[in-house]
């Protein structure tokens, strides 16, 4: 199978920097799509930004000017650098991967852990 491993969140005060990493290893074949999502407490699940295996980017309004997600398909990679952080931004941060397993013909989503992110203000 794939895992999915998170690393960088952490406690910043506003209008700091964070960047988040998230690594995937197993048996791949290959990764389409690649995403950061998050989720406050209280509330649903949202999409962060998504990023494409040619590079084409899709942000939420809410990050858009102040986050860049970015990826190493060497190293089956996807990272996401936030700046001017907001305490709105405080969330657990998940990033998923469409992976197309060795073997296989079909793409599956794979998810990480999690990581926590917290804006002091």
């Amino acid at each position: 199978q794939v895992q999915l491993v998170e690393s960088g969140g952490g406690l910043v005060q506003a209008g700091g920097s964070l960047r988040l990493s998230c690594a995937a290893s197993g048996s791949i074949a290959s990764i389409n799509a690649m995403a950061w999502y998050r989720q406050a407490p209280g509330k649903q699940r949202e999409l962060v930004a998504s990023i494409a295996t040619g590079g084409r980017t899709i942000y939420a309004d809410s990050v858009k000017g102040r986050f860049t997600i970015s990826r190493d398909n060497a190293k089956n990679t996807v990272y996401l650098q936030m700046n001017s952080l907001e305490p709105e931004d405080t969330a657990v941060y998940y990033c998923n991967a469409d992976v197309l397993l060795a073997g296989r013909f079909t793409f599956n989503r794979f998810w990480g852990q999690g990581t926590q992110v917290t804006v002091s203000s």
